[in-house]
């Protein structure tokens, strides 16, 4: 078992993880990682723009990286109409019910 650094990158600034977390293997650090990616991209979503990626970094006790995984973000809107108030740069709040809400699935 081994400590690993899981830093944050957004585009525009680099987040160091100072602390690091013990990982029992090459899984357990990907699964870290992968599984936070959805959680850190939602405090990122652009609120005007089309388009954002964030990376972990995946850093050794030796301070080399081992691991990176990307969660990247790109809308477009298609056809030559766009929907009233697409162009607003706050995004999000603006519908009747939110998918993250949504729990019920049809077959």
């Amino acid at each position: 078992m081994g400590r690993y650094y899981f830093d944050i990158y957004d585009g525009q600034s680099l987040i160091r993880d100072d602390f690091g977390i013990e990982c029992r293997d090459p899984d357990a650090i990907r699964a870290e990682a992968v599984t936070a990616l959805p959680a850190i991209a939602r405090d990122a979503i652009p609120k005007n723009g089309d388009w954002q990626a964030v990376t972990v970094i995946v850093r050794n006790a030796s301070n080399l990286t081992v691991f990176t995984a990307t969660l990247t973000l790109a809308s477009i809107w298609l056809g030559e109409d766009v929907p009233p108030g697409a162009d607003d740069t706050d995004q999000r709040g603006g519908c009747t019910a939110s998918l993250g809400l949504m729990t019920t699935r049809t077959a």
